[in-house]
């Protein structure tokens, strides 16, 4: 059995112990910084410098009090949601997410639908030891990176341009609104 050199025995003495009682407790202790890779004080707005040495003025709330220019920006969007533009891009992104989300769902439903029901179909050898089941289970795999491609083509090609254009617009309309405010 080993002396516990007059410390108080219990859980806890194992070697993880070891490091905090080395620790010298004469010592004064440095100031530690706490490291955060997620949190940024400069960027939230605590602890800058003006330039001359004295702290910046704290950063405003995101949102405000609801008022004149708040109701100014709702009406701004509205009236973005409202127009051709904004609909036109809405319309396209319709046009494709809906037949591609329901032949997906088909193709999936389908698939687990045919590999409970009918068992035998699924275990049918195509070559070798691979069989239908298979060949299903990869082409499911297959179909989503084929869905997923055809998405970002059809959004860089027929609708990221007009979005961009639209939230400039919506932008320069919403400055507007603030009184010229950035």
């Amino acid at each position: 059995m080993q002396s516990s050199n007059g410390r108080p025995g219990g859980a806890g003495d194992g070697p993880e112990r070891a490091a905090e009682n080395q620790e010298d407790h004469a010592t004064p202790s440095r100031d530690v910084t706490y490291e955060d890779p997620w949190y940024d004080a400069l960027a939230s707005g605590w602890g800058e410098l003006d330039g001359t040495g004295r702290p910046a003025p704290a950063v405003p709330p995101a949102r405000g009090e609801p008022g004149a220019t708040a109701a100014d920006a709702r009406e701004v969007y509205v009236q973005v949601q409202r127009s051709q533009a904004f609909q036109e891009v809405r319309g396209s992104y319709r046009r494709f997410v809906v037949p591609g989300v329901v032949g997906f769902l088909v193709w999936y439903v389908g698939y687990v639908v045919a590999a409970t029901t009918a068992p035998g179909f699924m275990a049918r050898p195509v070559a070798g030891a691979v069989n239908v089941g298979m060949l299903a289970g990869l082409g499911q795999f297959l179909s989503t990176f084929l869905l997923t491609w055809a998405y970002a083509r059809h959004a860089r090609l027929r609708r990221d341009r007009a979005a961009l254009e639209l939230r400039w617009d919506t932008q320069e309309l919403a400055r507007g609104a603030r009184g010229g405010a950035s």
